[in-house]
């Protein structure tokens, strides 16, 4: 029989605080409350910087290794059967754990490196230390029939240190000098961390947890079964990590392969279990469809790594693995696992056991629909809308097991007499009515995003197999035209294809760029997105007229990336086709009317930020999709540097250095060029597609005020929608100052209310705002004080993308002018005033600086002396008080 490795129930009536149960009140405690932070923060991740990183570790480092920690030795006890020591160690390892995970996930978000390792550190020390007390353990006991299970234990727990110590290395500051090892790197950590120390400790657990929760007995061959397939697992993550580390993709994968083999010899014995008593409450539900996850997860996992041009493809796929082995995996089996434990860990007597149990098991089959059926949809190549419609599932999936987890931990009362639980029937319904919400939320998903929908006017999608363009009486031939079609340098090439009219047609992608592109036909047949050296195919079905076609990436059509499919034995010009003058998404309505007040609004710093210590600065930059208040009224969908347009002002010294981390947090490729370095643009200037990051190392060499932005094509879309900001380098020889500020000058051209900038506006050059700093006359409302006879010292930089400035400030004169690198006007001696000068002219991309004195208190105007500009916002005040 199965030894019950959850130990017996305590059948004495529990005394709060006391005990076993009072034990696992506490230590559990820790696991829920990770749980809940996944929670709460998959609800506000957008607002939250490397929020995809924080989930995944908050569930994996947070919670699971809580679990494991406190489960592994619980475990332990029942199956060596030694005398319970006291748990004062055990204790004291769950702290040094959680202030580690603490310490090292705060260290990464914040960009405190030292408070990073120093976590990583601790969290490998309390893994060592665990298994060091789990082999003392294993040693003071008789041989046991299952010592296999702590034999995976004492494995994960000496692989975590290295793990850690992996992930201590990640946080450190990448430089370009380290190539590719960052991305390697980091395949050794995900697989030492887990796959061995997650993975091993639930397939190590599961060989009897797994029965248990079934009702069921253990089969005599699990035992061996098991401790063969340790070896095989062992040997799996080895070859993964020295593969990832030696840069050797090839051995990376036949370690992954290696792996999943181990995977499925100790999971054989499980699965004739599951034949054998099919799961219907939520516990063995939840640890099975996880098991299914980690083996779909591992498959992809080897392919991917076998198949990756490189080490930079293979990191950015990397990312849409993690939900699999995340979510899929690792979370499901730790709250299947934790609704069959915590009712018997907290004891209480059978009664109180049941109603605890009952408690988890609500909704079972409608919960496990849900988590499951919502991670697939968000898998699959589906509209963002469906996906993030997808994502708010899964999360109340997972919110309402923390729920019923923290009514379960907090039950104090036994439940009534014993009643027959759910009947198939009810279970049954219990999952349509998950599928049901699955499909609402499919629905709601294209509701909010209509374009996203396959089919367009005068079209149907290829899958039917009727014709995709037209209405015409054209009869299929049964013949498939097949042609290749690369993209390159911003083009389709060839850019016109001719098919015989009622030919299938078939379009083999190949994608030469270095931005991702697609191909989107009128008639609503999409390719996806094909990124750079990969290749993808779009089925255009039978083709019965013309259409035309284009890349939907923002921006891209604009710049060229169209194409034509004609057709032969059939009207070329055809009937017009739906959309095809337009990308989906962009078309433009005017933006509202201005209904609120600029005081309203919370104005962009315009104060010179002080030189952070030292003479090497560390910054990280993420880029996001922003939507923002950009003028009175008008939303826009901005894409920015930390939140921000311009994104933070930067500040330094000649001869400083800047390590520049560029983080994509956005929903399509971008990049960032620093003007105030001089280096080869080619790699730290390469656009990166969301869910990758780079490090931009440069060094000041020459002073001025630098202008910094995207350089994805086409520039001058990604700077007017928000990409751009600035970097001061001082002057060595200048004056010093009383009080300094920057503003910087940008256009706005406006979308739909909610939207991008207008691609149209931007190539006719009609602007709807000039501003300083983001937002039109902010500083109107919000002036810059400053005090008579101070000497004020004024950067402006034009950042265009387009229109040139002449600023001025009214009612004062400029003592010197700096600008590009050399005085226009210098000042005298000790930075006294030798002439003046009225304007500063600079064209898009050029900065420069004014110092000034304000001769008596009032209010003086600033403007960029285009006067349109000025009418358009390129406005503000300087409020200037009295001298004390």
């Amino acid at each position: 029989m199965t030894p019950s490795i959850s130990a017996a129930p305590d059948r004495r009536p529990e005394r709060p605080g006391t005990g076993r149960a009072g034990w696992h009140r506490w230590a559990n405690a820790p696991t829920l409350g990770w749980l809940l932070a996944v929670a709460l923060l998959a609800g506000a991740h957008r607002s939250v910087p490397d929020s995809g990183w924080l989930l995944t570790h908050l569930a994996l480092l947070g919670a699971a290794t809580n679990a494991i920690l406190v489960y592994s030795w619980h475990f332990a006890e029942a199956l060596l059967r030694l005398p319970v020591p006291s748990r004062r160690a055990l204790a004291a390892r769950l702290v040094l754990l959680n202030a580690g995970a603490a310490a090292a996930m705060a260290g990464v978000v914040l960009a405190l490196w030292p408070a990073a390792v120093a976590g990583a550190a601790a969290v490998g020390a309390a893994a060592a230390w665990h298994g060091a007390a789990l082999l003392v353990r294993v040693r003071k006991a008789l041989p046991s029939r299952f010592a296999s299970t702590i034999r995976y234990y004492l494995a994960a727990s000496a692989l975590l240190p290295f793990g850690a110590a992996a992930g201590a290395l990640l946080a450190l500051p990448a430089t370009e000098a380290a190539g590719d090892l960052h991305a390697r790197l980091l395949l050794a950590h995900e697989s030492i961390n887990v796959l061995g120390w997650l993975g091993l400790s639930v397939l190590g657990t599961l060989v009897t947890l797994l029965p248990t929760m079934l009702r069921t007995r253990a089969e005599d061959s699990a035992e061996p079964v098991s401790r063969r397939a340790l070896w095989i697992l062992l040997a799996g993550v080895a070859a993964t990590a020295i593969g990832a580390l030696e840069g050797n993709r090839i051995a990376a994968a036949a370690g992954v392969l290696v792996y999943l083999a181990g995977t499925v010899v100790s999971l054989v014995p499980l699965a004739r279990a599951v034949v054998r008593k099919p799961p219907v409450a939520f516990a063995p539900l939840s640890a099975v469809a996880a098991l299914v996850w980690l083996v779909a997860g591992l498959s992809r996992l080897a392919w991917l790594c076998a198949t990756a041009r490189d080490w930079d493809a293979l990191h950015l796929a990397l990312g849409g693995l993690t939900p699999v082995l995340a979510a899929g995996f690792a979370a499901q089996v730790l709250v299947g696992a934790l609704s069959y434990l915590l009712p018997v860990v907290l004891g209480g007597g059978p009664a109180l056991v049941r109603r605890r149990t009952e408690t988890l098991d609500a909704g079972a089959w409608l919960r496990a629909v849900l988590a499951n059926g919502a991670l697939a949809l968000y898998l699959l190549p589906v509209p963002s809308t469906v996906r993030v419609a997808a994502a708010v599932v899964g999360l109340i999936a997972l919110a309402a097991f923390v729920w019923l987890a923290l009514r379960a931990v907090l039950a104090r009362t036994a439940a009534p007499a014993a009643r027959p639980g759910p009947s198939l029937r009810s279970r049954l319904g219990s999952g349509a009515a998950g599928l049901a919400v699955l499909v609402a939320a499919v629905v709601a998903g294209v509701a909010a995003d209509p374009s996203a929908l396959p089919v367009a006017a005068g079209g149907t999608p290829a899958a039917t197999g009727t014709p995709a363009a037209g209405g015409g009486a054209v009869v299929p031939t049964g013949h498939t035209t097949t042609v290749d079609v690369q993209m390159s340098g911003m083009r389709f090439v060839p850019d016109t294809v001719t098919v015989p009219a009622g030919d299938r047609l078939v379009i083999r992608l190949t994608n030469r760029d270095d931005t991702a592109h697609d191909l989107v036909l009128a008639t609503g047949q999409d390719s996806s997105r094909v990124y750079p050296g990969q290749s993808g195919e779009l089925d255009a079905g039978v083709v019965t007229q013309s259409v035309d076609g284009w890349c939907s990436v923002v921006g891209h059509k604009q710049m060229g990336m169209v194409f034509r499919v004609n057709t032969t034995g059939a009207s070329a010009s055809g009937a017009p086709q739906a959309g095809a003058g337009d990308v989906p998404g962009m078309q433009h309505a005017p933006a509202a009317p201005p209904s609120a007040s600029a005081a309203q609004h919370t104005p962009y710093p315009a104060d010179l930020p002080p030189v952070p210590a030292g003479t090497i600065h560390q910054v990280t930059l993420t880029v996001r999709d922003t939507v923002t208040e950009v003028a009175p009224g008008v939303e826009q969908a901005l894409w920015t540097y930390n939140g921000t347009a311009p994104g933070p002002i930067l500040h330094g010294r000649v001869g400083d250095r800047f390590e520049v981390t560029l983080v994509n947090d956005a929903s399509t490729g971008h990049s960032i060029d620093f003007h105030a370095g001089a280096l080869a643009p080619d790699g730290p200037m390469r656009t990166i597609d969301p869910g990758q990051q780079l490090t931009y190392t440069f060094t000041a060499t020459q002073p001025g005020i630098w202008m910094y932005h995207c350089s994805t094509m086409p520039m001058s879309l990604h700077i007017a929608n928000g990409m751009f900001g600035a970097v001061v380098i001082d002057p060595p020889d200048a004056p010093p100052v009383d009080r300094q500020f920057v503003l910087v000058q940008s256009e706005q051209y406006r979308g739909a209310q909610g939207g991008i900038a207008d691609s149209a506006k931007i190539t006719a050059g009609t602007p709807d705002a000039v501003v300083f700093n983001g937002y039109p006359n902010q500083y109107d409302a919000a002036p810059l004080a400053v005090r008579a006879g101070e000497r004020v010292r004024v950067w402006v930089l034009d950042a265009g993308p387009d229109r040139a400035t002449s600023f001025h400030v009214v009612g004062a004169q400029f003592s010197s002018v700096w600008a590009e690198g050399a005085y226009r006007l210098a000042p005298g001696a000790g930075g006294a005033p030798t002439a003046a000068s009225q304007a500063m002219d600079l064209a898009p991309a050029q900065g420069g600086f004014v110092d000034l004195a304000f001769p008596e208190a009032g209010h003086y105007p600033f403007v960029s002396h285009y006067m349109v500009d000025a009418d358009r916002g390129a406005h503000g005040v300087f409020a200037v008080a009295a001298p004390k």
